[in-house]
């Protein structure tokens, strides 16, 4: 199963998610990858010192579109904040996480974020019988 992380810029939210989804989850049963509708040039600054607080480099990690062509690779899309300009596609199963955006916060708030992606992305992990390891 493929599930699609995404948010606007796809430069924090979604690539926290995959991030840690991939981090903890049994990857013969399940795999993420993250995108955005309007994807940033870079991830932001401060999710990454955020991220690597935990051990996790995204410093590799590039934001792309996301496409119905990718959409339509996947079983399962988790958006965070692109509303109505996320694509719909028949079939493919579909969550909404209201978390905010850690763009502009302050390193406190994006660990905070941050750790609320990583309970949200663990029970999810629980829900698809595909958690591995906590991390």
């Amino acid at each position: 199963m493929k599930v699609i992380f995404a948010c606007v810029h796809n430069a924090g939210r979604s690539q926290m998610a995959a991030a840690f989804f991939n981090q903890m989850a049994d990857l013969s049963k399940v795999t993420a990858v993250s995108a955005g509708t309007a994807p940033a040039d870079t991830i932001h600054a401060v999710v990454l010192d955020a991220m690597k607080e935990v051990g996790i480099d995204l410093s590799n990690a590039k934001p792309q579109l996301l496409t119905d062509e990718l959409a339509s690779q996947a079983q399962m899309l988790v958006t965070m904040g692109c509303g109505q300009v996320c694509p719909n596609q028949p079939g493919l199963r579909q969550k909404n996480w209201s978390l905010a955006d850690p763009k502009d916060k302050s390193p406190k708030e994006v660990a905070s974020i941050r750790d609320e992606i990583k309970t949200k992305v663990a029970d999810l992990l629980h829900e698809l019988g595909a958690l591995a390891q906590e991390i």
